[in-house]
């Protein structure tokens, strides 16, 4: 796990994204491999790799993240609703090792989720 990740190279710039929403703390672009008509990705420019990770003194940006995430969903669109995911290690589907919020609408969600 490395702080060099893909969305380390996107938040730089160095390579594309669709962004739709950045400030000083956190960067929300359009996932390439959407899993729903929505699907939007909500970072913290801080490299924290896994939820697991996060230490009180990350509170007040994990905050932000999940307002940042509201609000970039309510500019999405998504006023019937829109579910949040986090995935965290291996066993729960994380790939990429840099904290995100999936941020998934446009459609009815299942439950279980799988």
């Amino acid at each position: 796990m490395t702080s060099d990740t893909i969305f380390g190279k996107i938040i730089r710039k160095e390579i594309p994204a669709d962004i739709v929403y950045e400030d000083d703390l956190a960067l929300a672009f359009k996932d390439i491999t959407p899993q729903a008509p929505v699907h939007i990705l909500v970072i913290p420019k801080k490299p924290i790799p896994k939820l697991a990770d996060a230490s009180p003194e990350d509170q007040a940006l994990m905050g932000h993240l999940l307002l940042t995430a509201k609000q970039v969903a309510e500019e999405a669109g998504l006023s019937n609703g829109y579910r949040l995911v986090v995935n965290t290690g291996s066993d729960g589907g994380q790939t990429v090792y840099h904290f995100h919020i999936h941020i998934l609408g446009g459609r009815q969600m299942k439950w279980p989720p799988g």
